[in-house]
């Protein structure tokens, strides 16, 4: 299946003073197959919509590709430079197209090209939500092609997929994707780079302004759980993370993220967005594989968990 979503230990890594990359909890969507580990052979069919079935040799409608089509694209099939190749089964309703670093949510299944299904999205009734800069190449590459509401089949060379990993589905790879939604990450903040002269300065360093006061009276304490949807940034306006652009809220407790989340949430209350910088010594303090410097998010407070 295709890989994981990189973003779900980006969160644990960026939110945890540790460093060390955590599974998702429970309330997070389970993984989409594009992005990490393969979930396992999975059983059933990808019905397939096929608006002209002509010419001859189209995938058939509400039928799964035929061990002819796994093995072999039809010639009128589109072939890319890099050896991708793809065909639509139905046009889209929309007219942009999504990229490099949208978001997208999508409905797909994926084969081998023998004939055996290894992920659905479709079987577990659950459409599937990830950036495409953390997919295999052929999926970021494919999707771009398409459009909301179009449904595509792609086959992917094993260069563009997995390249021989142990645990991967090998081989050539043929998914059915239907692009539901794209979903463009937050812009960088115009004063990511400065704080403004309204914004609050703790005495630890943490800089801090309201962006939306909130509806709530409590404030979370220091081993609080909370749930939020942020995004972060580096002072030169790069984003690494973002629960936005992935369409789904995070969960964690205070206790487990890093200094300049665990004081700076508390000053909020449901409700409210606020936007932080945090210097260094409040974030990663210099670890080499985490963002450097001073950070910044925009954190929007949801809920206190009980």
């Amino acid at each position: 299946m295709p890989p994981r979503l990189l973003p779900a230990s980006v969160v644990l890594c960026l939110l945890c003073g540790c460093g060390a990359t955590q599974q998702p909890t429970p309330q997070e969507p389970a993984p989409a197959v594009v992005i990490a580990d393969p979930i396992g052979p999975a059983t059933g069919s990808d019905p397939v919509s096929l608006i002209d079935p002509e010419p001859v040799g189209h995938p058939v409608p509400n039928e799964p590709p035929t061990l002819q089509d796994l093995t072999e694209p039809p010639p009128y099939a589109e072939k890319n430079p890099s050896g991708l190749v793809s065909l639509v089964i139905r046009p889209g309703t929309g007219r942009k197209h999504p990229g490099p670093q949208s978001t997208v949510r999508v409905h797909y299944s994926g084969w081998t090209t023998d004939g055996t299904m290894f992920d659905s999205s479709l079987e577990r009734g659950e459409p599937g939500s990830f950036p495409l800069r953390a997919v295999i190449a052929g999926w970021t590459e494919g999707v771009q092609l398409m459009v909301e509401g179009e449904k595509r089949r792609l086959w992917i060379p094993e260069d563009l997929a997995y390249k021989g990993s142990p645990g991967r589905p090998a081989g050539i790879l043929v998914f059915d994707v239907e692009l539901l939604e794209v979903v463009e990450p937050p812009q960088a903040p115009p004063d990511v780079a400065n704080p403004p002269p309204d914004a609050k300065k703790t005495a630890s360093g943490l800089v801090s302004k309201v962006i939306r006061a909130g509806s709530g009276t409590t404030h979370p304490t220091a081993t609080s759980r909370v749930e939020v949807h942020y995004s972060g940034w580096t002072t030169d306006g790069t984003m690494f993370d973002s629960s936005v652009a992935r369409g789904q809220p995070a969960q964690f407790p205070l206790n487990g993220v890093i200094p300049g989340w665990t004081e700076g949430v508390q000053l909020m209350v449901e409700g409210e967005k606020r936007r932080f910088w945090i210097p260094e010594d409040l974030a990663y303090k210099g670890r080499g594989s985490a963002p450097q410097g001073t950070l910044v998010f925009d954190v929007d407070l949801l809920r206190i968990l009980p």
